[in-house]
Order: C-alpha cells, then structure tokens, then sequence
C-alpha cells in the first residue's frame, strides 16, 4: 500500500488523536490535499476504545514495544541529501507507565473443556505467578478489534440524521476476570478465585432481602468482550460546549448517537447521594431542607450573571473558590455539593473567579439535551476522533494506519520541513506537517517539562449508586481523602451506553499524577468498590451493599496539554504539534487547539464550515 500513495500533498497529520483528527477534517473540508497517517493499528491514539479482549491485545503490544527496540530499517540516511537534515521521529510511545491490571472475578470452572482450550490457544500473555501470592499463573487472551484496519471504515452502527443535530439514543447491552501485574519489564497476572460456586454467593442477614447479583466470571466478559468499549481516556461532552457546536455545525454529528448523563452525584463522610441538578430537582431534594433550597437557588441564580455583579465578589478574586463560598452564608452542605458536583474543582487550586465560570458553564448546558449538563458518546469517547476521520475522508483524504514514519526532511537553508520518509523508504512532500507530539525525539522534547494524568478502569457488578432503573450514566468528583492529595473524578457507564456487558458497570477514574496511577486512586477505589473475592468474607451490611469489584486497570498518562511551541527544540516553522488528551473533563482544549493551529496554517479559510446543500452542488460536466 505504502508504494501506491501520492508523493505528495498540501497537509499530512501524523497521528490520529482527537485534535489531529479535528484538523484532517477541517484540512480536507477546506479543499487540501491531506495524508492522515498513524504507525498504530487503529484510531485514535491515547482517546481510543477497546473491546475488553481488544485492551488485553493493547497492554501486550505496549510492553513488548516498550522492552524491545523496534528494528527499522536505517535506509533513510541515504535518501538526505547534503542540503538536507533529518529529524528522526520516536520510534515507540512512551507516554503510557506504570500498567498494573487485576482480576478478582473468579475463573468459570464449569467451561467445557473446549471453552478452556480455545482460551489457551488464543492467550497473549504468558504469566506466572509471585511467590508472595502463591496464586494460580494465567493467561490473557488475544483478540485483535476487528474494526481496526488500514483503510478506514465506519462501523454500520452510525446512523445519519437530517436534521443535523445531536442524535440521543437508549440501547441495551449484554456479560469475565484476572489478577495482573505489570512490574517494569516483567509482567505478573493472578487470578483470585473461590474454591467453590457456593463461595459466590452473598448471605446477609436482613429483614429487606438483598437483590440477587448475577455471578460474572473472566471467561463470560472474554466471551463478551465486544460487548465492552473502554475507553483509554475519560471524558464527557458538555452540551453548549465547544465539542457539540462543531459537531452540528460540520454536521459530524450524523456520524455519531449520544446519550444524556442521567445523574450527578456527591461523596460526603464516606456515603454517595445524588446532587439536584434542575429547579424541580433542587425542590424535589430529601437531602436539602427547604432553608438550604432556597439558599442554594440564590446563590445559582447569582452565578449565572455573576459578571454583572462584580462587587460580590471583587475582594475574593485571589481567594479560592472554597474560602469564598464559606462567606456566602452557605451550610457545609451545599459548599461541598457547589464545589464538587457543580463547579466540580479543586479546593485548593481554583480561585473565585474560575470557580464562578465553572458554575455558570454547569448552569448554561442544563436543559439542552437532559436534565445534566452532559451527554457521552454511545461505544465511547473514541468514536468522536473516527466521526471527524470519516469526514476527512468523504472530502478526499487518504487514510492509512500501521504506517510508520521514520524522520522529518528540513531543508538547511530555509528551516522548512519539505516531506518525510516512511518505513519503506518512500518520500512524501507537503507544504505543513501536523504532528502528534509522543512522536516527537527525545531531542526535541529535551526543555519539556510533562504532566501526567492517574487513570483506573473499573469493570464492577453494580452501580455504586442503586436506584430502581438499573441504566444510569453518573458522574462523581471524590474530594481528596487525605490532605496533600487531589480529588478524584469518578465515572461510571452502564451497559445502554454500548461499553460494557449486561449487568456489569464499567467505571473510570480519573485525577492529575503525584504518585503511580494505582498509589492515586486505589484510596477512592477501595471506598467505593469490593473486591469480588472478598465480598463472600464481609459481614458489614454496608460493605455488601458496595458493587464488586471483578476487573481493574490501572495506568499513568501523559498530559502535554500545557506544552508550549517555544518548549520544544529545533521545531520546523511549517510543523505544528498537537497534544495528547489533558485531564479535564471535557474536550474543549482540543477544539480550541485544532482551531487555533488551523487559523494559523488557513487564515482566510473557514474552520469547519457547514457542509454544502446537495442541490447546490455544481459538477463540472454540467453546462
């Protein structure tokens, strides 16, 4: 295929992250010629989803990438002329540590034999178990996503919508686990399992008896694992946020179904309840007196023109958002649930103002498309990058993954970057280069100074929340349990959001790095969750009550969201860098850095202009 493709093109994008892809589709849409390329074998990057057995192929892939120098071809040299200098391009990402993976669910002992054979045939991890656990060795198996391929391909799940708004839908889903490790360059996998079908069953003493919890095991959730769509970052869509505007005004949105976040909720002294959201909700609230409501109203009604009012708070703009609610005669209450669940900031690090914008945001998006401030995206975050993919592609782009590129061409005398050599050693030119910035050398990255971000995915038996309906979509701030930690954004997805099997929830945390990811949030993780092998043990009606915890990854990310152009070395000025995924709650720095490189590349060019009417369109064979 490498041999087949042009020679040249006005703009080649180089990964296919949310932003990268954001622009191919803005490039293309503006009539220029562009080459989307990613040495990955799917989309998206580091906002990807992956079927359950799919994210077990990835974690494999990534650590032998990781321990092994890739052997590629050196023939690149010999294609630089004199005039000519090469920048090598990172020949593995880096920007994903410390993997640690557990499984409590149980093995299904009562497989066929068949079953158990075909999952060692298929396994992708050859594991053993520690001394220290004295546990049975496993092995994980390997299913790579179908829906990946070199030529892109939407899947048939996409609906098309004339009238170019948001489309909300509702479905249902359908039903597996495994103890694993990764320790630097050697990877541990346990798996924590009872000696009997009995041990699984729960037994409290009660005079409410205890719903009946459907018993899941690994082998189930690797027989379902396309059930799963996990998603490598967590996000929401705000809906008047910068997100949901270009998707209806590029009509992108056609490409893609969404569904409201039902429920937004609090944890205070160590208990979960959900936060009202709507006047009717705030009115309606057993966990608000009717002095708290009405305070509470106040105070709302203030921040939604809070600018117009900038006495109230003119001596508080150096103050954090929290000292400054304490000032507004509010109770604990209704401070945390403004802090946590509305503003959904820090306590330490937001300050009046930006916690008054937070607010008044939250407010804004309420009653656009539910009664939250939030939609998500049906199969996962990773849709969104392949909605703006497909677009690229309608207006001409060439796509192709497993692409590897090995240097940038700059001429010497003018400092522009004039092509690139792929690992076949074909040269490809173009006028400006888009570049996913774990593609970057070290070289170039040396004056960066990167963040990170802590993330966990889940896999659990029940909602951390119980109520009558069973399909809720929750978010959740988790204030720091400790001084000197940062507080935890929690949310949980349930099987009608197409991620995860039927009664199972599929739950990501999130928060910025001080420590390993799982040092992080294994505090927040044990607060809400079991783990499924202990569960039998607990006698505390509470602790029952919890959801089990069968399956849990944990990983630290990269967060070159704050990097600036002037940070990076020996940068082209024909070649612009765009940033993996920042830990924010939604995806408005990535629009924002689209556009922004856009304007900079096109400044008489339209960003993502509406697409044009069918019955205006011209051809060139008609009189």
């Amino acid at each position: 295929m490498a041999e087949q493709l042009p020679t040249e093109f006005d703009v080649v994008i180089i990964g296919t992250g949310l932003p990268e892809s954001i622009l191919a589709a803005a490039c293309s849409r503006s009539g220029q010629r562009v080459l989307h390329i990613d040495s990955r074998s799917y989309y998206g990057g580091n906002w990807a989803s992956f079927s359950f057995t799919g994210l077990q192929s990835w974690l494999k892939d990534y650590q032998q990438n990781h321990d092994s120098e890739e052997g590629m071809t050196a023939a690149w040299q010999d294609l630089i002329n004199e005039t000519e200098e090469a920048i090598a391009l990172c020949k593995k990402d880096e920007t994903i540590q410390h993997i640690e993976v557990f499984c409590y669910a149980s093995q299904d002992v009562e497989d066929s034999v068949q079953d158990t054979d075909t999952l060692q045939r298929s396994s992708s991890l050859e594991v053993s178990a520690t001394p220290a656990d004295s546990l049975d060795s496993a092995s994980l198996p390997k299913e790579r996503q179908s829906a990946y391929s070199t030529s892109y391909e939407v899947p048939s799940r996409h609906t098309e919508e004339s009238d170019r708004e948001l489309s909300l839908s509702s479905a249902n889903v359908e039903d597996p686990l495994e103890k694993e490790k990764y320790c630097g360059d050697k990877t541990d996998m346990h798996t924590i399992s009872g000696e009997d079908k009995g041990e699984h069953k729960l037994v409290v003493e009660d005079s409410i008896e205890q719903p009946k919890r459907n018993r899941i095991t690994y082998s189930q959730m690797v027989k379902e694992s396309r059930r799963f769509n996990i998603d490598l970052v967590s996000k929401l869509l705000y809906s008047q946020g910068s997100l949901i505007d270009l998707l209806i005004k590029s009509n992108v949105s056609r490409y893609a179904e969404f569904k409201n976040v039902t429920r937004i909720l609090a944890f205070r002294e160590g208990k979960i309840e959900q936060v009202p959201c709507s006047r009717a909700d705030v009115f309606n609230s057993k966990e608000l007196t009717m002095v708290e409501k009405r305070m509470l109203m106040k105070f709302l009604t203030f921040c939604l023109d809070y600018e117009q009012h900038s006495d109230e708070y003119q001596d508080f703009k150096h103050c954090s958002f929290s000292d400054y609610l304490k000032t507004k005669k509010l109770t604990p209450n209704l401070q945390h649930f403004i802090l946590h669940s509305i503003a959904m900031t820090s306590e330490s690090s937001c300050t009046t103002l930006d916690g008054l914008q937070a607010t008044k945001n939250f407010l804004q998006c309420l009653g656009r498309f539910g009664n939250t401030p939030f939609i998500f995206p049906l199969y996962g975050q990773g849709e969104i990058p392949q909605c703006f993919c497909r677009m690229c592609a309608v207006f001409g782009g060439v796509y192709c993954l497993r692409h590897k590129v090995q240097c940038l061409v700059v001429d010497k005398d003018s400092g522009r970057c004039k092509g690139l050599i792929d690992a076949f050693g074909q040269r490809i030119s173009a006028n400006y280069f888009i570049v996913e910035d774990s593609y970057l050398p070290k070289e170039t990255c040396s004056n960066v100074q990167y963040k990170q971000i802590s993330r966990a995915v889940l896999i659990t038996d029940q909602s951390i929340l119980k109520t009558d309906s069973d399909q809720q979509i929750s978010i959740l701030v988790v204030p720091p349990l400790e001084p000197g930690t940062t507080s935890v954004r929690v949310m949980e997805l349930c099987s009608s959001t197409m991620t995860c099997m039927k009664d199972s929830y599929l739950v990501h945390l999130t928060c910025s790095s001080s420590k390993t990811a799982r040092e992080d949030l294994e505090p927040v993780v044990k607060q809400l969750v079991i783990p499924f092998a202990e569960a039998k043990a607990e006698a505390d009606k509470d602790e029952l009550r919890k959801p089990r915890l069968l399956w849990a990854l944990y990983f630290n990310m990269r967060d070159s969201s704050g990097v600036s152009r002037s940070s990076y070395c020996g940068l082209p000025s024909n070649v612009y860098i765009c940033s993996g995924p920042d830990w924010g709650l939604g995806n408005e720095h990535a629009v924002k850095q689209a556009e922004t490189l856009f304007q900079e590349i096109f400044p008489s060019e339209e960003f993502c202009p509406p697409p044009p009417n069918p019955e205006d369109i011209i051809f060139e064979a008609e009189g």
